[in-house]
């Protein structure tokens, strides 16, 4: 039984989740469906690069993931599908799949010629997602090709004694999830996010007084940046993008 993982920025107010849900299911009725989230902030690119490198690598081998976030749905840009590592992406060619390695497999996916412009998620890569659910290989479901537009998440830089990363997502909690990981950061060194001192890092919330920013590795991986029970793009006014420094 095939698990799907479904990232998109359609949201749960309009019916366009259960469409891509029901197209899925009625070619591949055996599947197991996985919301990743569907609440990526509107045509965000990044934040869904970010949220689908994050948890894909937590499914099981030989599972399918579709992530829409597709402000140019219905243009010349490409359709694709991908492997790498037994797992298998479905995304437009928008740099959504940049975290996948230089040596994955990707194809360009048909689209049909009555599918609708503005909704390939339901008329193009859903009908995809289950032919691969349901045994077809990759080179079945799509034209080979070898250059993917890539646009990946920024790495941090060395600078002087320290370094500087930025914010790359903000979570519905506030918290500023940065790319810098904590190896990177020498013993001690007090972390500033756009200017403002929040300290060195700690172990988690709690070692924070109630209202007071506290640096942590986040479960990520990486230094996060929060306020106990507050929110710490609220606080600072910042968010993504905001220099963070250690």
């Amino acid at each position: 039984m095939a698990i799907i993982t479904l990232l998109t920025d359609f949201g749960t107010v309009d019916s366009y989740v259960a469409e891509v849900k029901a197209e899925i299911l009625s070619r591949a009725p055996d599947v197991t469906l996985v919301d990743i989230s569907h609440d990526v902030p509107p045509g965000d690119i990044r934040a869904a690069q970010y949220l689908l490198s994050r948890a894909w690598k937590r499914f099981p081998v030989g599972t399918i993931h579709l992530a829409i976030v597709d402000p140019a749905v219905g243009t010349e840009r490409r359709a694709l599908a991908a492997e790498t590592g037994a797992h298998r992406f479905l995304a437009p060619d928008n740099g959504l799949l940049s975290f996948l390695p230089l040596d994955a497999r990707f194809v360009a996916l048909p689209v049909p010629r009555d599918a609708a412009p503005t909704f390939h998620g339901r008329d193009v890569f859903a009908p995809a997602v289950a032919a691969l659910a349901s045994g077809k290989r990759l080179d079945q479901v799509g034209e080979s090709i070898k250059q993917p537009h890539r646009s990946p998440l920024p790495t941090p830089r060395s600078q002087g004694d320290g370094v500087v990363g930025e914010v790359l997502y903000v979570d519905r909690f506030g918290t500023l999830v940065s790319n810098i990981s904590p190896e990177m950061v020498e013993p001690g060194v007090r972390i500033r996010v756009a200017g403002t001192e929040v300290g060195p890092l700690r172990r988690t919330f709690g070692d924070a007084a109630r209202g007071a920013l506290v640096a942590f590795t986040g479960s990520g991986g990486t230094v996060e940046i929060a306020v106990r029970d507050g929110s710490a793009a609220r606080l600072l006014g910042v968010g993504v993008g905001a220099e963070v420094r250690a």
